[in-house]
């Protein structure tokens, strides 16, 4: 079991590098460090403990409460990372599954709308958040250091992104440490407040 000391410490996230860039040649796969794909893997491992250790023993008011400094209660923190892995993990299974395909991007901020995360019961939540990160892990661990480098172009960006499986599981990676540290810090500001 993972403690709440334990947030940040397995890497630090400051270190990824993209795994593939656009030159002037065109999409240029490059070299996959494996202990890059490690550190991800740690990291995306760690994410639904992270939470549950985090929230353990936690009342819904406390896991619904929102402030003007913090107007995301861990829940909707929680509702929001279930959202981006929604997206971003069948983006990186359609970069598995296709070769270097082209594909619209959509916002997790917009795909939440489609969904009533937000109003779900905060652990059926985060038992479906851990039941979907097992099935990407599962995906993951299946993979060739080669297969890290696949990619796919995505559309409705700025001028369109190269993104590789590395990339997008790197970008999944930073973004969840984040919130995992947000819900920390928002529930030791709660309990500092009690």
């Amino acid at each position: 079991m993972l403690s709440n000391d334990w947030i940040g410490c397995i890497f630090d996230i400051s270190q990824y590098h993209e795994s593939c860039c656009l030159s002037s040649k065109g999409f240029v796969k490059m070299e996959v460090d494996p202990s890059e794909i490690e550190k991800v893997l740690k990291i995306l491992t760690a994410t639904p403990h992270r939470i549950k250790s985090s929230t353990k023993g936690l009342d819904k008011i406390r896991l619904h409460f929102n402030s003007d400094e913090e107007p995301w209660s861990v829940n909707d923190i929680l509702a929001h990372l279930r959202a981006s892995a929604d997206v971003w993990g069948k983006s990186i299974a359609a970069m598995i599954a296709q070769d270097h395909p082209t594909l619209r991007y959509t916002s997790p901020r917009t795909w939440i709308r489609k969904k009533d995360y937000p109003q779900q019961e905060f652990q059926i939540s985060v038992a479906a958040f851990t039941k979907q990160r097992g099935e990407l892990l599962k995906l993951l661990k299946s993979l060739s250091t080669e297969d890290w480098s696949r990619g796919a172009t995505f559309t409705a960006t700025a001028k369109g992104r190269e993104q590789t499986v590395l990339s997008y599981a790197q970008r999944m990676a930073r973004h969840e440490d984040e919130h995992c540290i947000q819900i920390q810090e928002l529930l030791q500001g709660t309990r500092n407040n009690k």
